[in-house]
């Protein structure tokens, strides 16, 4: 410690005694910190996340899957004979918060695999840096549009938390780098995507985590012209911070067009047009010999072997300087293209018409990530983007034969990446190419437990005690974002709202019907016949059978979703929080015996979705619009458009004009439960990570058809998938055109 004088030292008695902060340079003078230069914001921490909470696997995707296997292929290969995956990685798509999801991964039973697929060799994140923009969605119905907000989540995330200034997107940033580079191999690098407003920052941000001699190179991608406006010029372009782990590094050269600058600089001989390149790269190994008198120039090692260099200098292919350093010709017709510099303008921006756009606003064009992944990754590597928006870098990573991790934390997002890597499996079986199978994670109910409090590492009796002395300030949490008082003198109900009673389901368990019998048994006996269910999850098959039973007795039930806005007190405090309506499948199996010559066979034909969404639904709403102009608007489970014409008669036109119209995707599981989840906890006593079942079952994802944005039809009947004789369950699950998922399991004789 540096000596102080005795006017520090009483300075600094005087600052404890009257309880104030001791002024800044007492930090530099009381400590060690050799940093001579250090980005600095209001509530800055040295503290990162630790959680680690088990990822429950709810989907696996294997497209297509509904073929009668081949039993004659070994199965001691990694792909079978149609390119599919039989064993190995399983790619990752994981809907939540990044941090929790980041923390997890690199402290969890996780991190095992992805060490054992040799690390993570490269991050790509595009984070959400521009807090004013719209993040809205553009969904289409029919000949119109409809402009579909972020969740309240995302609202958050990017306005609220991230949007308060610099510090705020800093703070939130800071300490996602410092997991993501623990998560990295020694040989990883990361590519921070931003634009002017945060270049600056993220630079000096990335080196303090990173350090400055792991800095490599800003990009600057020219996305296209722009006019200038105002005072300044246009901005028409984005920056792409580049940074390594260490000095060890995957790196593989990219080359671009030959630009007029570039071929102005070559020289000729009577062979033409040539440049000269060094004969030197990488780090000098030890005792480097001579070559014709001439050390290595500048300490760097010689990039050929010496015998290597003999035969090009015979062939007239070495080029000597004045200095004696020899330098190796390259012939203009030798040449495939220019090895790429840090100003990128060769990638043209993403055209709403290409092939490859989605209609995701902030979606980036694929050459752009296919450079980033060939330079930064070899084949069989594994890559990641913990922001992934419409899913590019998964589907260039696919393509180009990488394994991947991609979160986010829109579940819009995750739908569109789901249907884009389907789209890929596709087009790669198309062409004969291998491709892997990927699954879709969430923390789930994992997640709402950590938002309560409740330590997932605690045995199942220590769980249960917590979670009841817990329960009444959940229940009041829940009942405050419904807009429902509290009441008292009910066994099943905690609330009130609207003369309706509000009951409330358990935060890790979803309603049963043994928990609705009971809802409907104390209406019965208090003679009660409006109730509405707030629940995180909901039995399968419960619905609508169970809402007939009780309409039948009087009883007027209303199942509705507790999102995960509850957990947030913004979104409370300003009412934002949207419960919506169990929405309600119909399906028809359609069983075909078997013949002698042919296996039975089973189809499903989806032939009825009920929603019951609500957006902008105002009595104001009207009156708002102005004369000559219309609005998309969700009402009661309907999509309306509002047009008020130029003397102010409004007119409504429905625009779900059938109930296919809610409807983007839907896939079947032929055989629901033929895969247990196991998720793997630690024993909080031996430290020892040990498997369980969760009781749960994976969809394994068999057939599917949705809407693209070129192709809007939808097949409404699935495949007659051969199954062996016997009773099964099959798992429907339909996923709406805001992103929501409903799902429905029946059981057949096949």
């Amino acid at each position: 410690m540096p000596r102080l004088t005795e006017q520090e030292q009483q300075e600094i008695i005087r600052f404890l005694e009257a309880d104030k902060p001791l002024p800044e340079k007492y930090r530099f003078l009381l400590f060690e910190d050799k940093r001579e230069v250090e980005l600095v914001w209001n509530g800055k921490t040295n503290e990162v996340c630790n959680i680690v909470l088990p990822f429950q696997s709810i989907e696996l995707v294997d497209e297509p899957r509904a073929e009668k296997p081949d039993e004659t292929t070994l199965q001691l290969d990694l792909f079978d004979e149609r390119g599919r995956q039989r064993k190995g990685w399983t790619n990752k798509l994981i809907w939540g918060d990044n941090k929790l999801i980041l923390s997890s991964l690199k402290n969890g039973p996780l991190r095992e695999e992805i060490e054992a697929q040799g690390g993570l060799k490269l991050i790509y994140i595009d984070p959400p840096f521009d807090v004013g923009a719209d993040f809205s969605m553009n969904i289409d119905i029919g000949e119109d549009t409809f402009t579909k907000k972020p969740n309240i989540l995302e609202e958050i995330a990017y306005r609220d938390t991230w949007g308060k200034g610099a510090d705020s997107f800093i703070a939130m940033i800071y300490e996602r780098l410092v997991l993501m580079r623990d998560l990295l191999a020694e040989e990883g690098s990361i590519y921070v995507h931003c634009d002017w407003r945060m270049v600056g920052y993220l630079r000096i941000v990335i080196d303090e985590v990173f350090g400055s001699d792991h800095f490599q190179n800003i990009i600057t991608w020219r996305r296209g012209p722009q006019k200038s406006h105002g005072l300044g010029y246009g901005h028409n372009a984005d920056y792409i911070i580049y940074a390594t782990k260490t000095d060890r590094v995957v790196w593989n050269i990219q080359t671009g067009e030959l630009s007029e600058e570039y071929l102005d600089s070559f020289k000729e001989d009577e062979h033409g047009k040539y440049v000269t390149t060094p004969l030197h790269s990488g780090r000098p190994p030890k005792n480097v010999p001579e070559w014709r008198g001439v050390k290595p120039p500048l300490g760097r090692g010689w990039a050929y072997a010496i015998e290597t260099l003999e035969k090009l200098d015979k062939e007239g292919k070495v080029e000597w300087s004045k200095n004696r350093v020899p330098r190796l010709k390259r012939y203009l017709n030798e040449i495939k293209g220019a090895a790429v510099q840090e100003i990128w303008t060769d990638i043209k921006p993403l055209l709403a018409k290409s092939s490859s756009h989605v209609g995701y606003p902030t979606q980036k064009p694929e050459p752009l990530l296919e450079r980033i992944i060939k330079a930064s990754s070899n084949e069989g590597d594994l890559v990641a983007d913990f922001f992934c928006g419409s899913g590019t870098t998964a589907a260039v990573a696919e393509k180009l034969g990488r394994k991947w991790i991609c979160t986010d934390l829109g579940k819009f997002a995750l739908h569109t990446t789901r249907k884009r890597l389907i789209g890929v499996q596709r087009q790669l079986k198309a062409d004969g190419e291998d491709y892997r199978a990927f699954e879709i994670l969430n923390l789930g109910k994992y997640e709402r437990q950590h938002y309560i409090g409740l330590n997932p590492n605690l045995r199942e009796a220590e769980q249960e005690q917590q979670l009841e002395e817990k329960e009444k300030a959940f229940v009041n949490l829940i009942l405050r974002a419904y807009s429902a008082e509290i009441t008292d003198g009910f066994t099943a109900f905690q609330g009130l709202k609207a003369g309706r009673l509000v009951a409330v389901g358990p935060v890790n368990l979803p309603v049963t019907r043994l928990f609705i019998e009971e809802i409907i048994l104390e209406c019965r006996k208090h003679r009660i016949s409006r109730v509405d269910i707030l629940g995180f999850e909901f039995e399968m098959g419960l619905f609508p059978n169970l809402l007939d039973e009780a309409r039948s007795k009087g009883i007027d039930l209303a199942p509705k979703y507790i999102p995960a806005e509850v957990f947030d007190k913004r979104a409370v405090d300003r009412e934002q929080v949207v419960f919506h309506d169990v929405a309600f499948i119909e399906v028809k199996p359609i069983v075909t015996p078997g013949k002698k010559s042919t296996p039975p066979t089973v189809a499903v034909e989806l032939t009825d979705f009920s929603v019951f969404y609500s957006q902008d639904a105002n009595t104001d709403a009207d009156q708002q619009l102005k004369n000559r102009s219309s609005s998309v608007r969700v009402e009661q489970g309907q999509i309306i458009k509002v047009s008020k014409d130029a003397n102010g008669v409004v007119d409504r036109e429905v625009l779900t004009k059938q109930w296919t119209d809610w409807i983007d995707y839907w896939s079947v599981d032929f055989d629901f439960e033929s895969k247990r989840e196991i998720i793997r906890v630690q024993d909080p006593g031996t430290g020892e990570w040990e498997e369980q079942w969760t009781g749960d079952y994976i969809f394994e994802n068999e057939w599917q058809s949705f809407r693209t944005k070129k192709d809007r039809s939808l097949e409404l009947t699935s495949v007659a998938h051969e199954c062996n004789p016997g009773r099964r369950k099959l798992a429907v699950k339909v996923v709406d055109i805001f992103g929501n998922d409903t799902m429905t399991i029946v059981e057949v004789t096949v």
